[in-house]
């Protein structure tokens, strides 16, 4: 079956898909997203109304050669966003196709046909898991009679209810202008020119225009705002580093147990719940490893299949935590459906923000619910298996974590005089002091020092056997 052309104007603004817009510059008729986003903001509201529970028809799409049990496993996690986001999945609507169609994704025929099921089950929203062009949601709510977003707008909501600070709201916020700006429409009188009138008259603007500047002034705002965060970021970066402190990482698929495994491993009390994107600001405490070392430990954003390019954008100063880095420990759901998906998922957004380099060690948490993370440990050389919920395999854990540290350190001996305790004393700060012998000129020690500090104290120096094996 040839799916018939469908005859709506289709509106795509040579705007870069960078910026975006609210549905509060639409006339009443044409709006089709409840949700209040506040005056071309986005920090208190969100795509899915939640003064109830909105029934959803999910949409998934297997484009070419892909795998139909891929598709059916990425709508099981668009079911659980859409259940977080506080609404209820009611149906689901698999299509084969070789391309998406240009004007609906789906095609007409297909569009046709949800309509039918959405009005079957009296749907107020159509939601699909892959992302859609401005042309194709304005082109397919058209046909559906109804809201159409996708799996971006579902993430960018959930991200609306959960961000707290100000930072995260404001990163949130600019994310959602960035994806609403290219799908800014005017209609009706909206568009029409200004009024005339002494020192009125010209070609005039029209509201729409108004809108986009009032949009990308925000935007900027923003982004400006954003810039002074991440200064101040790296000022504290800068000073950590002058401790000599390791800095690490947990990444990892959401709600894989990152927050738990830093609350149990630095006895901290950090925010833990069980639910998508619960943490969304970066969170760091001092870890304290065997060897007497201190790390800091940061606990960050979670990662998600199709993860949209706007939160990857906005959330850069947060980000910035996992690519500057010494070790990202990598949590993983040991019992969940798909692990190595996941795996793959966050190792892709690693790869977008520059953080694939960074060393890694592999976490699989939830062993109490199976053996699944005992197998997977196995199957990975040197990762660990443990369950936050229990503590069983936290302390292998951190151990792990200082034998990793400690490969980026050098062990070096050095002749300290008798009358250089200052140095003595830097070598007891800086490093991990692995023996010391009295003697006639002064204290022999060997220890493990980072390559600065080894630069710094090169002329006590004795000998020095590169980097542990």
């Amino acid at each position: 079956m040839v799916d018939d052309p469908i005859d709506e104007p289709v509106d795509d603004d040579p705007i870069d898909t960078a910026d975006l817009p609210p549905d509060d510059s639409l006339g009443d008729d044409e709006a089709t997203h409840r949700g209040a986003f506040g005056e071309f903001g986005g920090s208190t509201g969100g795509l899915i109304e939640r003064t109830f529970r909105e029934r959803i028809v999910l949409v998934g799409v297997s484009l070419g050669g892909q795998d139909p049990d891929e598709t059916d496993a990425s709508l099981d996690e668009l079911a659980l966003l859409v259940d977080t986001a506080g609404a209820d999945a009611i149906d689901r609507v698999v299509q084969r196709r070789v391309s998406p169609d240009p004007a609906t994704f789906i095609g007409s025929g297909k569009a046709k046909e949800i309509r039918e099921i959405a009005e079957l089950h009296d749907a107020d929203t159509v939601v699909f898991d892959d992302e859609l062009s401005p042309a194709q949601q304005f082109n397919l709510e058209k046909i559906l009679g109804r809201s159409a977003l996708d799996r971006t707008a579902v993430i960018l909501d959930i991200f609306a209810q959960n961000a707290s600070t100000q930072e995260g709201k404001a990163q949130v916020e600019l994310a959602q202008l960035r994806y609403r700006l290219p799908r800014l429409r005017g209609s009706g009188g909206r568009l029409s020119q200004q009024g005339g009138g002494i020192g009125t008259r010209g070609p005039g603007e029209t509201q729409l225009e108004v809108d986009r500047r009032r949009l990308v002034r925000r935007v900027h705002k923003l982004e400006a705002d954003l810039r002074k965060v991440q200064a101040h970021r790296e000022t504290q970066s800068k000073a950590r580093s002058r401790t000599r402190n390791h800095a690490v990482a947990l990444v990892g698929y959401t709600n894989a147990g990152k927050s738990s495994i830093l609350n149990v491993m630095t006895e901290s009390d950090v925010l833990v719940e069980d639910r998508l994107f619960a943490t969304l600001d970066a969170t760091t405490r001092r870890l304290s490893l065997p060897g007497g070392e201190n790390v800091f430990a940061t606990d960050t954003v979670g990662f998600v299949r199709k993860l949209p390019h706007q939160l990857v954008s906005a959330f850069k100063t947060t980000l910035d935590v996992v690519r500057d880095a010494d070790l990202l420990i990598h949590v993983i759901d040991g019992s969940g459906p798909d692990p190595e998906g996941c795996i793959d998922a966050v190792h892709g957004v690693l790869e977008e923000i520059g953080a694939g380099d960074v060393p890694e060690l592999k976490v699989f948490n939830k062993s109490d619910l199976g053996n699944g993370s005992t197998v997977l440990a196995d199957s990975y050389e040197g990762s660990v298996s443990v369950s936050a919920h229990t503590g069983d395999g936290i302390e292998e854990l951190i151990e792990a974590i200082g034998d990793r540290v400690r490969t980026m350190t050098e062990t070096a001996d050095l002749l300290v005089p008798w009358d250089r305790g200052d140095i003595l004393a830097a070598v007891h700060r800086e490093g991990q002091v692995l023996s010391e012998t009295a003697g006639d000129t002064g204290m022999s020690i060997r220890a493990r020092l980072e390559p600065a500090s080894l630069g710094a104290l090169r002329e006590y120096l004795v000998t020095a056997d590169g980097p542990k094996e």
